[in-house]
């Protein structure tokens, strides 16, 4: 935990990939000691993400005694490709850390224990905590702030699958489509990827590949595909335009097993 001169404190929760079944013990004792519950709202689309993190803290606090915040989430330039991706990112983090600073120095007392709600696990492809640490860095409002891991989105596909994130002796790397889309990693041939929405596993589908799928893993919504990559795809992009047209968003992953060339040792 870092230390700071406030008392204001922060959890910074990871709650699983959406099954309240897979909250950790820890993170039920930190949902139980916070005072105020701060929300990012993503629009009318995606009402039932802050929905299912409501039922998560209701689940755990029956009796009550705490206060739920929620703040509009700003829009993010997505079309902004190439050399304009990072700076399109970062003015978005820098947006968001105005409303986190808001938010704790506004809705949090000096002696108040704040949490954040975090998809999956905090340390994977979330901002969180590079936007706390620009938070403190601003210096107008003080609090320390610790991190209660959880289990991601990758966890959740794997176990879902019955299968592991690498072979023997194998390296595996977790990775965008956006860098997908540029080339399979060299020198590893089990690859999870994360943040795909151009579906860029379609370039390796001519491919010995094996590809396992998921979609809005540990929901009542859960898709689940797997199998050959040229033989699955089809039906993946299918199941994906399906289950986006009918829900308005979509959140998947899948990993791409590569079969060795039979001349390796």
């Amino acid at each position: 935990m870092r230390q700071t001169r406030g008392v204001r404190k922060i959890h910074v929760i990871g709650i699983g990939a959406g099954d309240p079944d897979q909250l950790t013990l820890q993170a039920v004792k930190a949902l139980r000691s916070t005072d105020v519950f701060f929300l990012l709202d993503k629009g009318e689309v995606k009402s039932d993400l802050t929905r299912l993190r409501r039922d998560m803290v209701d689940a755990h606090r029956p009796e009550g005694g705490y206060r739920v915040v929620e703040a509009r989430d700003p829009e993010r330039d997505r079309g902004a490709g190439g050399a304009a991706y990072s700076p399109a990112v970062e003015d978005w983090r820098s947006a968001r850390a105005g409303i986190y600073e808001r938010l704790i120095s506004e809705e949090l007392g000096e002696d108040g224990t704040g949490a954040f709600l975090v998809w999956g696990d905090p340390s994977l492809y979330d901002s969180t905590l590079g936007i706390l640490e620009e938070v403190l860095a601003r210096g107008a409002v003080e609090f320390e702030y610790a991190v209660v891991p959880g289990i991601s989105s990758v966890s959740s596909l794997v176990a879902r699958h019955r299968t592991g994130l690498n072979r023997v002796a194998r390296p595996v790397q977790i990775t965008t489509g956006r860098r997908l889309a540029e080339g399979f990693p060299e020198g590893v041939d089990d690859v999870v990827v994360m943040l795909d929405a151009h579906q860029a596993f379609r370039k390796y589908a001519g491919e010995d590949i094996d590809i396992y799928w998921g979609a809005y893993l540990g929901t009542p919504d859960e898709i689940l595909v797997s199998g050959p990559l040229a033989e699955a795809a089809p039906r993946i992009e299918r199941l994906r335009a399906e289950a986006r047209e009918r829900k308005g968003w979509i959140m998947d992953t899948y990993l791409l097993r590569r079969h060795p060339d039979p001349g390796e040792s």
